[in-house]
């Protein structure tokens, strides 16, 4: 349970475990959110990226309420090998903005990737799309025809995504794009069922200071120098 994780991190009492399962089944928005459990069919065989940013896949979520600063979309990349997500409100799914976002937010922080991965949304597969793929070299693919949940990862956190803004948003739920910061400080600081690592320890070979832990008081880490800092970073990642 993630949430037990998190409590555990910062706290201890006794029955920890059952207490946290007793809060969380007494939540009903959570109830509300996460409906019956169900099983789920065998899926089809995901690809496992070799290095960070080496394979990324993308998605629009959407239309949505449009917020009062006129985003009604939700674009949403992930890397498939540190499961590190952005979600970049977005005012339509026209392909231009969808190729201007990605390169301007994802590709100039975190680098060209090799591999593009994709629904077959026809904003994916436009003219602009194909070109910004061909200018950066960048391999171009789709999931199987007739069958989006091949992948997974990208519907499950859609999933994940609304859950948790019916969670945090007010009564109009025109404010939603300025709640995802929210969410997704809380998704990159929780471990991932299949790294067994949070997001963030992927990427930065760190856990993110939450607000819980300047409440407690917690002191800073020591400085450290440049030429430190990166041996400790390699150690950890090794």
């Amino acid at each position: 349970m993630k949430t037990l994780q998190k409590v555990r991190e910062r706290f201890y009492w006794n029955n920890v475990r059952s207490d946290v399962e007793k809060c969380c089944r007494k939540c009903d928005s959570c109830a509300a959110c996460k409906g019956p459990r169900k099983r789920t069919r065998g899926r089809l065989q995901l690809y496992n990226g070799g290095a960070p940013f080496e394979r990324i896949t993308f998605n629009i979520l959407g239309p949505l309420t449009r917020s009062l600063d006129g985003n009604n979309n939700i674009l949403v990349v992930m890397d498939y090998f540190t499961k590190w997500h952005e979600a970049y409100p977005i005012p339509d799914q026209d392909a231009s903005t969808v190729a201007e976002v990605l390169f301007q937010h994802w590709m100039s922080l975190f680098g060209v990737p090799l591999q593009l991965h994709s629904d077959q949304g026809r904003n994916f597969d436009s003219a602009v799309c194909k070109r910004l793929c061909e200018i950066l070299a960048i391999d171009k693919t789709r999931t199987t025809a007739l069958h989006p949940q091949s992948d997974g990862m990208a519907e499950r956190f859609n999933r994940t995504i609304l859950n948790s803004l019916s969670l945090l948003l007010s009564s109009n739920q025109e404010d939603w794009d300025k709640k995802l910061p929210f969410f997704l400080l809380v998704y990159r600081s929780t471990v991932h069922e299949t790294t067994g690592y949070s997001p963030s320890q992927m990427l930065f070979g760190h856990k993110l200071r939450l607000p819980a832990d300047l409440l407690l008081s917690r002191p800073p880490d020591a400085p450290l120098v440049p030429e430190e800092y990166i041996e400790k970073f390699q150690a950890r990642m090794e």
